[in-house]
């Protein structure tokens, strides 16, 4: 089959402008581009993308809609299943899900179904109000239901589960909403103002949300049933940095990922001295890792001003699980990469300030349990890369907070919350969790999936709890 025409690459900002500053890197399509590419669509019956949407977007039907210029349709159609299309349009790894399975992209180019998500929501931005917040959002007697967390799992379950008809509060931590959305991803891939729009809509569907409320200090998820909550949905992420375990760690001018980019991205601390929060990172930083935080991180660090940023991952480029459009992103700013290089200490200067990390040469090996090549050292191959300041972005773990403050929750070894793979039911009956904090797949859309089986789930549980408690009312009466 040969290609239906060409695909419709999105616009982007010139590399060296956007290189030094924090403005949204894509531009988005207009009008004229969106249906140009959505005509590409060949509207399969199978709809293969739509069981590669771990959301279960319609997305014939949006893609169709926005063809044919009807861009309103398009997006109510698309937020019947997601309330979130802002942010999973930029942040979504399309091409390992509805794009990958895209009947086109079988001998050429998958429709851009992520742009086109991306472009509806932006357009109903610029040319419909704003959703009114409601005063009276559930129905007398409606259930409540509590959720902690405000990321991407935790607004899904909020606002599916309001649409429910139950009565459901947010509790936040941290004093903004949008959890990972707010402090991980930088605003040149989620805009703050894209988020607000987003956070906004949910609270528009009578959600309300509390910030500044650490569920397993200020509260416990006792506290919560004991007021009157039904059931409780936790999408509190995996917050807890890991680290190499490697002589230098505790060195001055060595920032965990998850430390450096929410003082960048919660903190502010790349308007200094507007917001009195500077991160000093020298003129050569150095990022360990090979994903979504590794670039995130990496190119953050540019625009604070370091003149070299290089990438050290310890396997080669096709190895790497960063998204393929973040390594270009990177590469055209001026990241460097340096591939099959692992750690083996890091350096210091006699004030106990970073500046040099000697790493190994590796090779690879025969494949892992990843299905990924083992990375192995070669000896007598060691090498002195200098560096002023050393970012560990090697992924992490959940934070031990609520499961220490909760003895009946059961965990996996490494700290996630053992849940039924169907419902997402703790061990704690009535508490539900998913993102992060239950599984290891870690991206957005994967989290908001989890989310939309829990509520589900979360709705058939009350339902049979009010039933159940229906029928003993009613026994109680037949026996007076």
């Amino acid at each position: 089959m040969a290609e239906r025409k060409q695909r419709v690459e999105m616009p982007r900002r010139d590399p060296e402008k956007r290189a030094r500053d924090f403005e949204e890197v894509a531009l988005g399509y207009n009008e004229e581009q969106a249906r140009t590419e959505a005509s590409r669509c060949l509207g399969c019956k199978n709809r293969p993308c739509v069981a590669g949407c771990p959301v279960g977007i319609d997305i014939p039907g949006f893609v169709a809609k926005t063809a044919a210029g009807d861009y309103s349709g398009a997006i109510q159609l698309i937020k019947q299943y997601n309330a979130l299309p802002a942010i999973c349009g930029r942040v979504c790894p399309q091409e390992t899900q509805c794009e990958k399975v895209c009947v086109l992209g079988k001998k050429g180019s998958p429709v851009a179904i992520g742009a086109l998500e991306r472009f509806a929501s932006d357009w109903e931005a610029s040319h419909l109000p704003p959703p009114s917040m409601q005063e009276k959002p559930s129905p007398p007697g409606a259930q409540r239901v509590a959720v902690i967390g405000s990321g991407p799992a935790s607004l899904t379950a909020a606002g599916e589960l309001a649409r429910m008809g139950y009565e459901v509060t947010v509790f936040e931590s941290l004093h903004s909403p949008g959890g990972v959305l707010r402090y991980g991803i930088p605003s040149f891939r989620m805009p703050r103002d894209v988020l607000e729009r987003e956070i906004d809509y949910v609270r528009s569907l009578g959600v309300e949300i509390k910030i500044n409320v650490v569920v397993g200090k200020t509260l416990t998820l006792e506290d919560l049933f004991n007021e009157g909550y039904e059931a409780i949905f936790v999408g509190v992420g995996a917050g807890l940095p890991y680290f190499m375990d490697i002589p230098g760690e505790n060195y001055s001018g060595v920032y965990s990922a998850n430390e450096f980019l929410t003082r960048v991205n919660l903190m502010q601390a790349h308007l200094f001295p507007k917001y009195d929060t500077p991160v000093a990172v020298g003129e050569r930083v150095l990022v360990i890792g090979g994903g979504n935080v590794t670039l995130d991180s990496a190119r953050s660090a540019l625009r604070l001003g370091a003149k070299t940023v290089t990438v050290v991952y310890r396997r080669s480029r096709r190895e790497m699980p960063a998204r393929a459009e973040e390594i270009e992103n990177g590469e055209e700013e001026g990241i460097r990469f340096r591939f099959l290089a692992a750690p083996k200490q890091i350096l210091a200067d006699g004030q106990g300030r970073v500046n040099a990390m000697e790493c190994w040469e590796m090779k690879l090996g025969e494949p892992d349990e990843s299905g990924r090549r083992r990375p192995l050292p070669v000896k007598g191959r060691e090498f002195i890369l200098r560096a002023d300041s050393v970012i560990v972005a090697i992924g992490a773990a959940p934070n031990p907070l609520l499961s220490r403050a909760t003895p009946s929750l059961e965990t996996e070894p490494d700290g996630r919350f053992r849940v039924d793979p169907e419902t997402l039911q703790t061990s704690m009956p009535g508490v539900f969790a998913g993102g992060d904090i239950a599984n290891e797949e870690g991206t957005v859309i994967a989290a908001m999936g989890d989310a939309k089986r829990a509520a589900r789930a979360i709705d058939a549980y009350l339902k049979e709890k009010r039933e159940k408690a229906t029928a003993t009312a009613s026994h109680k009466e037949e026996r007076n």
